[in-house]
């Protein structure tokens, strides 16, 4: 495995030379890699991957968006309709699911997700938009902290208010509360993504 890293290393020194000769799509990229420099498909497809997050070269979208609504309703914002997917199940198992076994660990599994990550998962997100601010483990680490920091804040506002911290409310509420933080993380991630494949950038 040490070898093989190696050999690519010093590929990416020769796949430089090859993509400087002009623009090409992502396929016609890995197809002329592999052919060029004697890689498997895979290998090039990891090369691209590894010069990209590298910054050493640039790939830009041929058709961005051009409007919001197609961005939010296209496969780039997949996480923004995972997280959505997730606070959804966690509904169901709260209202529909029956809440006796196994359904009730379904519940526990769910509720845990639905507290202690997603909230500080999609403000993390909003204050992060890029892919390169943090790493995974970074992020993930960080969602943890923020859920716990976010939760008790909605527990504490809830408390003032007639509703009181009940379960109907607490779901509505974070239900809310991480929608909006994700609509705002597209909306951030839209932009970026707009601004780096507007037309004329390098």
């Amino acid at each position: 495995m040490a070898e093989r890293d190696k050999n690519l290393d010093k590929a990416s020194r020769k796949a430089l030379k090859l993509l400087s000769k002009g623009e090409l799509t992502v396929g016609e990229i890995v197809e002329k890699l592999a052919r060029e420099l004697g890689l498997e498909d895979y290998e090039a497809a990891r090369l691209v991957y590894k010069l990209r997050e590298e910054g050493k070269i640039v790939i830009l979208d041929p058709k961005p968006p051009t409007n919001f609504l197609g961005y939010l309703l296209s496969t780039r914002p997949a996480w923004f309709w995972l997280l959505t997917l997730a606070i959804a199940l966690t509904n169901t198992s709260i209202y529909i699911l029956p809440q006796q076994p196994p359904f009730r660990y379904i519940r526990y599994i769910l509720g845990s997700v639905f507290v202690l990550y997603l909230p500080g998962a999609a403000l993390i997100e909003l204050l992060y938009p890029k892919r390169g601010d943090l790493s995974q483990l970074e992020r993930f680490a960080l969602s943890i902290g923020l859920s716990l920091a976010l939760v008790p804040l909605v527990g504490l506002v809830l408390n003032y208010t007639p509703w009181g911290i009940r379960l109907n409310p607490i779901v509505a509420s974070l239900t809310l509360l991480t929608l909006t933080l994700a609509l705002g993380a597209v909306y951030r991630k839209y932009t970026y993504h707009i601004l780096v494949n507007r037309p004329g950038k390098a």
